[in-house]
């Protein structure tokens, strides 16, 4: 709901009717609607770093596969709300300093699982050695926040395809 709705247009009120739970139950978990944000977002980078991780991208087939995943699932949406993470960065990063940390440690997360399966690449003698694995997955990170958002904002996965497809393209190539 957050991510559909936004951190601001989703109320607690919101959540227990969606929820189908009283007040004193969503309060025995969130005491308030920070606690509730930062549970989501928490949730949001473990799912994310979860997939990640079970991408494989320490192969080229591996690597090709996730990108192929994560195309389809910006065509099915038409790339509507973006990344569930970098949503929530750009709704919170100046607002709410203690959610900027949670979203800022779920990409760190994330950037070393991408960088775990890169690093394997490199090893393996499949990215061209002056390329340093752990700088490239950060700009694969910022390609894919970056795709995103054109693709949400022009509504279509064609960005998002071009920008990942070039970047692969170059840094497999070198």
């Amino acid at each position: 709901m957050i991510h559909e709705r936004g951190v601001a247009g989703t109320t607690l009120d919101d959540v227990k009717a969606a929820a189908e739970v009283s007040g004193s139950q969503l309060y025995h978990y969130f005491s308030d609607k920070d606690e509730l944000v930062q549970a989501a977002i928490d949730y949001q980078a473990e799912t994310i770093v979860s997939n990640q991780r079970d991408a494989n991208l320490g192969s080229v087939k591996g690597l090709r596969a996730w990108r192929n995943m994560v195309v389809e699932v910006a065509r099915d949406t038409e790339a509507k709300g973006g990344c569930p993470l970098g949503s929530l960065g750009g709704q919170l990063a100046e607002s709410d300093p203690e959610a900027r940390g949670h979203i800022a440690a779920g990409f760190e997360q994330w950037s070393t699982a991408i960088g775990d399966g890169l690093r394997t690449l490199h090893a393996d003698g499949r990215l061209p050695s002056h390329i340093d694995p752990d700088d490239l997955a950060v700009t694969l990170l910022a390609t894919v926040q970056g795709g995103l958002l054109l693709a949400q904002l022009k509504r279509s996965a064609d960005p998002f395809e071009t920008a990942v497809d070039t970047l692969l393209a170059l840094a497999l190539l070198g």
